[in-house]
């Protein structure tokens, strides 16, 4: 907690919410498992897995039960208008918005009086250091810090000048409000739920999904840097590539496709 005086270890830890939307894919099993095992190295820590869906799926259900990982199941079903068809580019618009505002509206519900409690997106196919967990605990307000490999960047961060940001180094629309990365901040429950108002803006242009959050929530100047003045990248925007399934439809008109009783 840097200023706190050193007496952290002597109060209880504040929960990390970690609300994770995700959608039926093939690699969805992989991503959730690595994530999963990530999870559950973490202290105090509660996944709010939402699914795009319109019914909790078996798969996410059992995946959860087996994690070891306290955790609350839920699911939001994105409608078709907002959706990427197969065929556009992953940019086009921006995923998981709704899932994140269910995240946001069950916790704001049923975890209010949690008011030491810190918030924090976490995407499926991120990479994540387990001290960047340590670095988000003590929020409260708004902490941030650099993310790497995304924006076209090897990272994208704010620029702290004695312990304040003042600028982020980004290379694309740098006048947004929040230049941050969806893994590059975390947000305290108690301002979450004092801003009932406060959600993820389905309509927001390209790039200022995380703007249309923090800008009802918060100030740059308010920001609280973490990540050693944000010097430090603890959390990586890594891709998984969509698997190839040429030989598996071939096999599939002969009659002699994966069995579909086993999971994958």
């Amino acid at each position: 907690g840097g200023d706190d005086g050193g007496d952290d270890d002597e109060r209880p830890l504040p929960t990390i919410y970690v609300v994770t939307p995700t959608y039926a894919r093939l690699v969805q099993k992989a991503e959730l498992t690595r994530l999963a095992h990530t999870l559950a190295l973490v202290p105090a820590l509660h996944w709010v897995l939402v699914e795009d869906a319109e019914e909790p799926s078996a798969l996410v259900r059992r995946l959860l039960e087996g994690s070891g990982v306290e955790h609350t199941q839920l699911h939001a079903a994105t409608p078709s208008r907002m959706k990427l068809a197969d065929s556009d580019p992953r940019w086009l618009k921006p995923r998981g918005i709704l899932q994140r505002n269910r995240g946001i509206g069950w916790l704001r519900e049923h975890r209010a009086a949690d008011t030491g409690a810190v918030v924090y997106f976490a995407d499926d196919d991120n990479t994540y250091s387990l001290e960047l967990f340590e670095e988000m605990r003590w929020t409260r307000g708004v902490s941030v810090w650099p993310v790497g490999l995304v924006g076209g960047l090897r990272f994208e961060g704010p620029v702290v000048v004695e312990g304040r940001v003042v600028s982020f180094h980004t290379a694309w629309r740098p006048e947004r409000a929040f230049p941050i990365d969806m893994a590059g901040f975390a947000v305290s429950l108690s301002l979450l739920v004092s801003h009932p108002q406060a959600a993820f803006d389905p309509d927001a242009a390209r790039g200022d999904l995380e703007s249309s959050l923090l800008v009802s929530l918060t100030s740059a100047e308010q920001l609280e840097p973490r990540a050693r003045n944000c010097t430090e990248v603890l959390v990586w925007h890594t891709r998984t590539e969509r698997p190839k399934m040429k030989q598996e439809e071939l096999l599939a008109k002969q009659g002699k496709g994966s069995n579909p009783a086993i999971e994958v």
